[in-house]
Order: structure tokens, then C-alpha cells, then sequence
């Protein structure tokens, strides 16, 4: 991708967008594209993977499939929200937590990196506050220290809501902190400004790049697995993908890779097939389904929320095009578990509930949670479970 980058728009103004970001707002919705370039974009969304990459090497954690989606994910909103500098004071947080508590880093080095959801916090405090330089930086990074330090604790509290039925825990959890920040800056006196920056032009470099990067991923688990990956992947559609699914353990490393791959072509022919563009946010919304490829989302359990999705988009006059509906029909996979669990109708209901669910919340915490869909798909889950296990209770007593 830094090659890449570098490629589209030239070492001088792929060092100036790359610059330009890191002292942006980064609230929903801040394409990196339409704010620095391709260039720019690229590199920084590579540096932010590579940060989440030497983290998983230096507490020598395993390939497996949290850290790979945790890395895609990092990387795919490294094309809208997240750099280097904003990821860093929540993930140190996150360090301080586990030590307070006698752990390594490792134990929450998932938290850590999905957490990095709150970026947009320390940016926030940093830029848009309008206090001194100076102020505003130490502000920051310690609003990214306070925020991950209090991350495990909510973490673990808002999974037993959704009962691992929503795949982007760290989305709900995230939601959920940036409520009560959201309220506090409000309650100071900060009022949030509209934030909208979407690229709509055309490339065809852009549009190929996560087809390609899905083919390299599919090539390389032939080569790891062999004839033997086409097992791997019918074990894997049989998986209902409910936290945790590790499909890395629960099949095998080449199985996930292809599952992986063929996600992100399914995912980029939709946004093809809809007419809309290959944009940042998009390119990170493909980048992150394609993570949780090996952690949740396979090809079976993930078509009948996205068709949900789509009818909702349908039924309530919006295009499918359009921003809100783009985003919801790619993230609403974190919904899959419930299409794999509870079958098809269960899978259409959750993508009709989460459209609805995803175009309201984001105002809620201000655009300071980039995982507004898993914030969305968090109370989608749980409703719909509580539905479920009430009405399996009630007629097993009956």
C-alpha cells in the first residue's frame, strides 16, 4: 500500500497529505482520499496497520483470526479516521488497564487495537476545542489515555448484551464510552460541527486495488493449504460465526485466506454492481469485512443481512448508493452470526433493523466512534437475541 501510494501521487504530495491528516478532525465521515489524496490515504492507513502488525509481533501473538481482522480493520480505517498519532494515547491506555490488573499488553492487545475505534476522541480534543497548541496536544493524548484505560472494563460488560451475535463488540463498546464523551464536551460548551467530506470521483487504480489485494489473499491460501482448502472453507460455511470464531483454529489458515479474498471481490462487485465509488470509506469498510473473514463473516452467513440491508434501503426510498445505505450494507456482516445461528429470516430482519438503527446513532456520540455499524448492529443484536431467547423460553414452559 506505501508503494501503492506512492505510486498514485508522487513521494512530495503523498508527504503532504500524509501530513495534512495527522492534524485533521477525524469524526465520521472524513474520507482521507477527498481530504489528502490517494497517496496520502494509502501510506497512512498502512502506517496505522503497521503499527496494530508490530504490536501482534512484539507480544508475539500467533496469526490467527482476531489478529488479522484486527489488523485489516486497522488499516481499513486508516482510510477514514484513524493515524498513526490518534491510535497511539488509546492503546497506551489500554497498556495501563492491563497492568493495573497485573496483565501483559497481550491479554488486551485485541481490545487495544480494535478500541483504536475512539481515535476520532483524541483528534477532537486536539483540533476542534480551539485551545493552545501546546494544551491541545497534551489534552488529547490524555483523553486517548483515559478512554483506553477504561476500554476492557466496558468491553466485557457489553458483550453479554448481544452474546456475541454482533461481531464488532468493540463498536458497541466504543458507542457506548463515546456517548458519555460526546455529552461531556457538550455539556463544556462544544458544539459539533457537520462533518462530511466523501470522495466521489473515479480511478481505476482505486477500483482495483481491493479486488487485487483479495485475488493475493485467495493465491495465498492455495499455497498454504493446497487441495486441502476446499475443506477447510466448506468447514468454515458451516460455522454459524458467533464470538469467538477463530477460523484460523476452527479450519485453518488457508481456509480463512480464501474466505477472506472472496469476500472482498463479492463486497467490491456490490459496490460496482450499485454504481458507487471506490472512496476511502469504502475501500475500509471492504478491508475490514475482509479481516473478519477469518473471524465470523463467511460467504453464507453474510448475504442474507446485506439483503436485509438493501430491502430496508428499498422500502424507505434511499439509494443504494448513497452514503448511509454503502456503509450499512458492508458493515452490517457484523450481524452474519445471526443469519448463521437463526437462519435466513433472522439474517433479513437484522439488515432491515440496522439500516434503520445505523442513520441515528452516529449524531449520538458525535462521529467520534468510527464503528458506528457495530454500535448500530450492537443494539440490533441485542434486541433481536432478547426476542429470541424470550420466545424460545416462554414456549419450552408453554
Amino acid at each position: 500500500m506505501i508503494i501503492a501510494g506512492l505510486a498514485a501521487s508522487g513521494f512530495s504530495e503523498t508527504a503532504k497529505g500524509l501530513l495534512v491528516l495527522q492534524i485533521h478532525p477525524a469524526r465520521l465521515i472524513n474520507d482521507y482520499i477527498e481530504i489528502a489524496g490517494a497517496g496520502g490515504a494509502l501510506v497512512n492507513g498502512a502506517l496505522v496497520g503497521l503499527v496494530g502488525f508490530v504490536l501482534v509481533l512484539v507480544a508475539k501473538i500467533p496469526f490467527s483470526g482476531p489478529t488479522f481482522a484486527a489488523i485489516l480493520t486497522m488499516t481499513g480505517f486508516g482510510f477514514f479516521g484513524k493515524t498513526p498519532l490518534n491510535i497511539l494515547p488509546i492503546i497506551f491506555g489500554v497498556y495501563l488497564s492491563a497492568r493495573l490488573v497485573g496483565k501483559r499488553l497481550r491479554d488486551y492487545l485485541i481490545i487495544a487495537l480494535f478500541g483504536t475505534a475512539l481515535a476520532p476522541l483524541v483528534s477532537t480534543i486536539a483540533w476542534e476545542l480551539g485551545l493552545p497548541p501546546a494544551a491541545a496536544i497534551l489534552a488529547g493524548i490524555a483523553g486517548g489515555i483515559a478512554t483506553g484505560f477504561f476500554l476492557p472494563a466496558i468491553a466485557f460488560s457489553m458483550l453479554h448484551l448481544h452474546q456475541g451475535y454482533n461481531l464488532y463488540n468493540m463498536g458497541l463498546t466504543c458507542g457506548f464510552l463515546g456517548l458519555f464523551a460526546a455529552a461531556l464536551m457538550k455539556g463544556l460548551g462544544h458544539e459539533y460541527g457537520d462533518v462530511f467530506f466523501w470522495y466521489e470521483g473515479s480511478s481505476l487504480f482505486l477500483t482495483l486495488l481491493i479486488p487485487v489485494l483479495s485475488l493475493f489473499l485467495i493465491i495465498a491460501g492455495f499455497f498454504r493449504d493446497g487441495k486441502k482448502i476446499w475443506k477447510s472453507f466448506r468447514e468454515i460455511l458451516s460455522i454459524p460465526g458467533r464470538l469467538p470464531s477463530d477460523f484460523v483454529d476452527l479450519a485453518s489458515s488457508g481456509g480463512a485466506l480464501l474466505n477472506s479474498g472472496l469476500i472482498g471481490l463479492g463486497g467490491s462487485l456490490y459496490i460496482y454492481l450499485i454504481g458507487a465509488p471506490f472512496n476511502g470509506a469504502v475501500m475500509g469498510g471492504l478491508l475490514t469485512i475482509m479481516g473478519f473473514g477469518a473471524f465470523g463473516t463467511h460467504v453464507s452467513n453474510a448475504w442474507p443481512v446485506v439483503s436485509g440491508v438493501v430491502l430496508a434501503t428499498l422500502v424507505t426510498g434511499n439509494d443504494l448508493n448513497s452514503p448511509g445505505p454503502v456503509l450499512a450494507a458492508i458493515f452490517s456482516t457484523t450481524l452474519s452470526p445471526l443469519a448463521g445461528e437463526f437462519g435466513i429470516p433472522a439474517g433479513l430482519a437484522a439488515g432491515f433493523i440496522h439500516l434503520l438503527m445505523v442513520l441515528q446513532t452516529g449524531g449520538w456520540h458525535g462521529g467520534m466512534n468510527l464503528y458506528n455499524n457495530g454500535f448500530a448492529g450492537g443494539l440490533t443484536a441485542s434486541l433481536i437475541i432478547a426476542v429470541i431467547h424470550w420466545y424460545r423460553t416462554s414456549k419450552e414452559e408453554f
